[in-house]
């Protein structure tokens, strides 16, 4: 399974939807994830990958993680992959 299958099965998960229901363009609001499913989602991630992902739930805002679509989480998973390879 790819890194973008995975991401996209646990934010899946996460929003009780159906993979085919993510899209690269869906935001988390899109999907109905609030800041407890997005740091539940990061942790699952987190398990999944074996890393650490830069975001700090108090400062979302404030994180080098970009979190603005699934495009771009599934982007920033594949760097951290990358750089612990």
């Amino acid at each position: 399974m790819s890194v973008k299958d995975q991401v996209i099965a646990i934010i899946a998960e996460q929003a009780v939807l159906e993979t085919s229901d993510v899209t690269l363009e869906s935001t988390l609001e899109d999907l109905g994830i609030d800041s407890l499913g997005l740091v539940e989602s990061i942790f699952a991630i987190e398990e999944a990958f074996d890393i650490t992902v830069p975001f700090n739930a108090n400062e979302p805002t404030e994180s080098d993680f970009d979190i603005s679509s699934v495009a771009t989480i599934i982007a920033g998973i594949e760097k951290l992959v990358a750089d612990q390879a």
